[in-house]
């Protein structure tokens, strides 16, 4: 069991100076892994790592006067679709006599269709006349059909006659 009466001891380090060397530089002893970080060993013999505050040059985001991306790219697509708007004008300028003569044709095919429609059976009905001989002034008699239907009950059969007079 630790004793927490007294204060622990503080741990120092000494280092154990080398040979120092003959001409007293500060030559770097080993590069390491991270690029900030540096190993010298001082004229005293003496090894320190530290940071190195070499600044590192840093490039300007966007150098004065540069133009944007999106810029660049609206600049180069709107000769694009002006011209592509103006191509589709002069298309339309030439189909246009042909455009109206298909419109003229699609109100007559119309025409022609509601015309057969009502034309159809009166050519018929005038037909028919003519084959069963009821037209020319006589009068033509008609058929007339009477149904009497009888039941008893709410399931009762049901009996009829039909008259053709």
């Amino acid at each position: 069991m630790p004793d927490h009466t007294h204060a622990p001891a503080p741990v120092i380090h000494h280092p154990v100076p080398l040979h120092p060397s003959a001409h007293g530089a500060v030559v770097p002893a080993s590069s390491s892994v991270l690029p900030a970080v540096t190993s010298v060993q001082l004229p005293d013999g003496r090894i320190v790592t530290g940071y190195t505050l070499t600044p590192t040059p840093t490039a300007p985001a966007h150098p004065a006067g540069s133009v944007p991306a999106w810029a660049k790219t609206t600049a180069l697509l709107a000769p694009t679709v002006g011209g592509g708007v103006a191509a589709g004008g002069i298309g339309l300028s030439y189909a246009a006599p042909g455009l109206i003569a298909m419109s003229h044709a699609l109100w007559s095919a119309a025409a022609l269709l509601v015309a057969a429609v009502i034309a159809v059976p009166l050519a018929l009905r005038t037909a028919r006349r003519a084959i069963t001989g009821g037209g020319g002034g006589s009068t033509r008699a008609t058929t007339h059909i009477t149904q009497n239907i009888t039941a008893t009950g709410l399931f009762g059969r049901a009996n009829g006659t039909i008259n053709h007079r």
